[in-house]
C-alpha cells in the first residue's frame, strides 16, 4: 500500500517530488522545500492517504555534502496502517537553514521542531514558539551538528530561581545505600 502512496504523491504533486523510492520496505520521498506544506497537507487530508499521525520529526547532518541537512518527517496512517518518510534538503548557510513549520498541520510538530532547532540549528519558519527546549538559552551553538567541537565547554549559568547550595547537598547521608560514606 505504501508504494501506492508514493504513486499518488508523484501523480498529484509531480512538481514537488524531487526523488522517491523504497529501501528495505520503507517508502521515502525527497520534497522541494517550497512545496513541503502542500505535500504534508495532501498526505494528511486526502482520505485515500490519511496520514493523521506525525510519528517523528528529526534532522540528519550530512557534513561535507550539499545540502548539508535533511529534515525528516515520519508519517503514519492509523486507518490504512501504512507509513512514509518525507525528507527536505536544507542548506547550512544561516539565511537558508530553514523549513516551514508543520505545527499548523500537526500540533505534535511543535516540540519536535523546537528540539530539531535546538540541537541542529535548522529554523522552522512561522513556528509559534521557537526557542530552546533541551539546552539553556545562553548555550552557544547546536550540539548535534557534526562540526560541533567534541571538547567544547559552555559557560555554566546559574538560574536566578535555583536554591542556594552548600556542602550538605553534595554529601551522602550516613544511612545511604552507598557504602563509601564514612
Amino acid at each position: 500500500m505504501a508504494q501506492r502512496v508514493l504513486d499518488l504523491l508523484t501523480e498529484r504533486l509531480p512538481h514537488a517530488v524531487l526523488e522517491s523510492g523504497t529501501y528495505v520496505g520503507d517508502e521515502m520521498a525527497l520534497i522541494s522545500r517550497d512545496h513541503l506544506l502542500e505535500v504534508l497537507a495532501l498526505l494528511r487530508d486526502d482520505p485515500e492517504l490519511d496520514f493523521a499521525m506525525l510519528s517523528d520529526l528529526t534532522v540528519v547532518d550530512w557534513l561535507g555534502q550539499a545540502p548539508r541537512f535533511e529534515v525528516v518527517y515520519h508519517l503514519y496512517s492509523l486507518r490504512h496502517k501504512h507509513r512514509i518518510r518525507i525528507k527536505v534538503g536544507v542548506d547550512q548557510e544561516e539565511s537558508e537553514c530553514w523549513v516551514p513549520s508543520a505545527t499548523g498541520l500537526w500540533h505534535a510538530a511543535a516540540w519536535a521542531e523546537r528540539e530539531a532547532w535546538d540541537l541542529y540549528g535548522v529554523r522552522f519558519k512561522d513556528h509559534p514558539d521557537l526557542r530552546r527546549i533541551l539546552m539553556y538559552e545562553e548555550f552557544v551553538g547546536h550540539p548535534l551538528r557534526k562540526d560541533y567541537p567534541q571538547n567544547a565547554r559552555q559557560p555554566l549559568i546559574r538560574r536566578p530561581d535555583a536554591p542556594a547550595t552548600d556542602d550538605q547537598t553534595t554529601r551522602l547521608l550516613a544511612n545511604s545505600h552507598d557504602r563509601r560514606v564514612e
